[in-house]
Parts: structure tokens; sequence; C-alpha cells
């Protein structure tokens, strides 16, 4: 087997990439970087420019899944500019893919697109499942609800889509993790506003898993990629802490004074989503890391 994998070359990507070689999958990969394309057989790279619609169409030769994890981080302060930028490099990306495949009429079966868990409108009292209707109205909100609409244009052209709703994903590499572990190191964490607020994370290793089992299993529609068991914003933060041999005595950092740091992106401190991982368990796939002390201690321990 060959996929594409746009966004190969992020922190979830190259866990991805490298669990497909793992299992003999070959990938060929997407970059605006003409300087970083590889030519070997299994890992091929292949230029585009998604804003402007240009991708190199050998990309697509004996392939037949794509998955897109393309777009900016969150995790930078969202300016105004900066959020269209988040907003744009996802739009911009399934655009660039489906004008082609459809221009060209190209054979591509399946199209898996990440999202996010932050389409879920904040709470701490509901417990998400994927059928639940009502998306949020928090920037987040928005941005995953337009990115799931333009992963759906391509069953307008006879492919299977499916959805991969993220949640908090813990890796020692990149992402939130490390930024939680830092204060922590040096006596300086606490839980945020509350502490109550729902953390759906789940371990790199095992959303990793999900992407492939979803390609292997050809599974359609949406899938929450979280592990089974969500924590509190303070069970996070106390299993960091445990893990590392650290105390905690500080009391919980006000969400006003995170809104001076942060800006509007303090949101993501403070937003709240517990949410199931039950749909993807019954169609058979097995968690390595479903509780979260196992899996810090693998990742930091």
């Amino acid at each position: 087997m060959r996929i594409l994998i746009a966004g190969a070359t992020g922190l979830v990507g190259q866990e991805l990439v490298a669990l497909c070689h793992q299992n003999d999958i070959a990938v060929n990969y997407l970059s605006t970087r003409k300087s970083k394309l590889s030519t070997a057989n299994n890992y091929k790279g292949f230029f585009w420019n998604p804003e402007s619609g240009e991708i190199d169409g050998a990309c697509f030769k004996d392939v037949e899944v794509i998955i897109n994890l393309a777009g900016a981080s969150i995790s930078k302060r969202w300016t105004k500019s900066y959020k269209k930028e988040i907003l744009h490099s996802r739009l911009d990306t399934a655009s660039c893919l489906f004008t082609s495949i459809k221009k060209h009429n190209i054979p591509i079966k399946h199209y898996i697109s990440a999202s996010a868990i932050g389409i879920y409108p904040n709470s701490l009292t509901n417990y998400y499942e994927e059928d639940f209707k009502e998306a949020s109205d928090s920037f987040l909100g928005e941005v995953s609800a337009q990115w799931e609409l333009a992963a759906k244009k391509f069953e307008s052209i006879g492919v299977s889509v499916s959805l991969i709703r993220t949640g908090l994903v813990l890796s020692n590499k990149g992402g939130a993790l490390p930024e939680i572990v830092k204060p922590v190191k040096l006596f300086a964490g606490a839980a945020f506003g509350s502490g109550k607020q729902w953390q759906s994370w789940i371990h790199i290793t095992d959303l990793a898993r999900i992407f492939v089992f979803v390609v292997e299993h050809q599974l359609e529609g949406t899938f929450n990629a979280v592990a089974p068991n969500a924590v509190s914003n303070s069970e996070l933060i106390k299993a960091v802490a445990s893990t590392l041999n650290k105390p905690l005595f500080l009391p919980n950092v006000l969400k006003f004074a995170m809104q001076l740091v942060l800006g509007e992106m303090h949101i993501l401190l403070f937003e709240s989503q517990r949410v199931s991982s039950q749909k993807i368990e019954e169609e058979g796939f097995d968690f390595q890391f479903p509780n979260l002390k196992p899996a810090l201690q693998d990742i930091i321990g």
C-alpha cells in the first residue's frame, strides 16, 4: 500500500510516517519546500503550494488513500492575521487536493482529514459522542466545522471521507505537554482556573495507530481520537508532577492572568470537552495507553 500524507513533517505526521513504515505502508508526502524533498521509494516528497493551488500531480501515483494533517499551529498568539492563517491553511490544503483530484479524475478511494475536539462546545457536564450536532461558537469550533465541511466535499466525487477529531496530544517532542512539564520542573506548576475543566487527551502513539487503523479497515465517518479516560485539568497537572516527582504548592492560575499573557489563545487552557472514544473502540481499536499515568510514564517518566 502507498498513501499520500499532507503534513507529514509535523509532530503527528512524523509519528504516523514511522508507523506506516513499520506496517509496510509506503508514503508519498507533500511539502512547500523543494529543498526538503526525499526521493526514497518508501518516503517520496512532492512539491505543492496550497495557497496558489499548485501541486505536483505525480504525488498521486499508485495512491488510493490521502491523509491530510496540514494546518498552521494553533499554539501561537491569535492575532487577527494569524487567525486567518489558521483557518485558511486548513481550507486551502483541502481545496488544493480536491480541485486536482476532480480536475484530473484521479482514482482516490479514501480521504482522511484531521479535525479537533474543539468542535464540541465548552461544558463541564456533557459527554460528547461523534453524533453531537451543535458546534462550538468559539474560534476553534468555527475552524473545526469549516475544516470538516471542506473534507466532506470529497464525498461529492465518490471518495469515502473520514474525520479524526483529535484531543490533547501527549508527546515529548512537541505540542502542549513539554509546556506543561516546564513549570512543574521549576516548582511552578499549577492548575488553570477552577482546574475542573475536562482534558480529553491521547498518547501520540495511539493517535498514529488510529489513523493507520482507519486506513487499514477502510473506516468511513467521524471518529474521536481521545483516550477512554479523560481527566480534569487538576488531575493532569497532578499526574505530571507525580511522574516527575515534583511537589505542587502554588494556587491555581487565574483565567484573567492567562488572558493578559496569551490573549484569545488562553481558551486552550480553560475550555472543557469530555469526549467519548467508544465509537473507535467498537470498531475493534485497542488503546495501548488508555490511562493517563502509564502514558505519562512512557513519555516523560
